[in-house]
């Protein structure tokens, strides 16, 4: 379904996605999974063709570069910051978004009904939770019943009902034969719907695996926040990945995803390159859903 070749962009002297390659398969799920400002939304973007950048992209078979409106009909994005107005009514939003891409109002339904939005119609926007609101973007992708979802961060601004309802209905659409490609920094969508996971930092891709080898356990998975004293969170960062710990940085320490009954074994690794420790943070649990792999 996609094919990437070389994706490399540069913002002046910094290059923001570097010689990224790979293919994925229709009817997979895919996890970009790093750091704030690894590259992420930049291969999104280049991805899509709205970002000019070196190297190719296929989608369908279809080059982003040359037919880029053919390639991009293939495609249902969710960005990750939402704009709907508030006063105005689910049903019209969506049906004002239906006339753009010139779908009748049975093919709306059915775009609601997809998402369990059916019923709805009559809320306005700013009654909506934000599971909802997450759920009527994705609603609105869907328009054109396109193969491919792209969705940027689906579930970064939602409480923890919010994100379950969006990762349920992400799968949902998953085991209906959509093919999935996501960015995310959370271990419990990962494991839920990614069939791999492309690993970016600094943009490029320092590994190719799966949730599985994240994450080899059937525990839950803590989200724990290191602060360092004296010393690189880069380099921390890499430490740890080289020990085989999942991390992620935000600009508030180190975040690293471990097994629940291993939430001492990042510490060790740091402690073992002469890395001290600061501070601890116990972010939330994640609790493996049942039926996954």
């Amino acid at each position: 379904m996609i094919e990437a070749e070389g994706i490399t962009k540069s913002f002046g002297r910094v290059e923001a996605v570097r010689d990224v390659s790979f293919t994925q398969p229709a009817g997979s799920a895919v996890a970009l999974w790093g750091s704030n400002g690894a590259g992420k939304t930049t291969l999104i973007r280049c991805l899509l063709g709205v970002m000019r950048c070196r190297g190719s992209a296929r989608i369908g078979g279809v080059d982003v570069r040359s037919r880029g409106r053919q390639a991009r009909a293939l495609v249902g994005y969710v960005p990750q910051e939402l704009a709907f107005h508030d006063d105005v009514r689910l049903g019209s939003a969506i049906l004002f978004f239906g006339g753009l891409r010139r779908v009748d109002g049975a093919r709306v339904s059915a775009s609601l009904a997809s998402v369990g939005l059916a019923g709805h119609e009559r809320k306005r926007v700013r009654d909506l939770s934000g599971g909802m609101k997450q759920r009527l973007a994705l609603a609105i992708a869907l328009l054109a019943d396109p193969p491919l979802i792209v969705l940027d961060e689906p579930t970064s601004n939602l409480d923890a009902a919010g994100r379950g309802e969006v990762v349920q209905t992400l799968r949902m659409l998953k085991d209906a034969g959509k093919t999935l490609l996501f960015a995310s920094h959370r271990p419990d969508e990962v494991i839920t719907l990614a069939d791999r996971v492309l690993v970016l930092e600094r943009g490029a891709v320092e590994r190719d695996t799966t949730a599985a080898e994240l994450w080899p356990t059937e525990k839950p998975v803590q989200v724990i926040r290191l602060h360092l004293s004296m010393a690189s969170e880069a380099h921390a960062a890499r430490v740890l990945r080289e020990a085989g710990h999942a991390v992620h940085l935000n600009g508030q320490g180190l975040c690293v995803a471990v097994p629940r009954d291993q939430k001492a074994a990042p510490i060790h690794t740091l402690a073992c390159s002469q890395i001290q420790v600061r501070d601890i943070e116990m972010l939330d649990d994640v609790d493996i859903p049942e039926g996954t792999p």
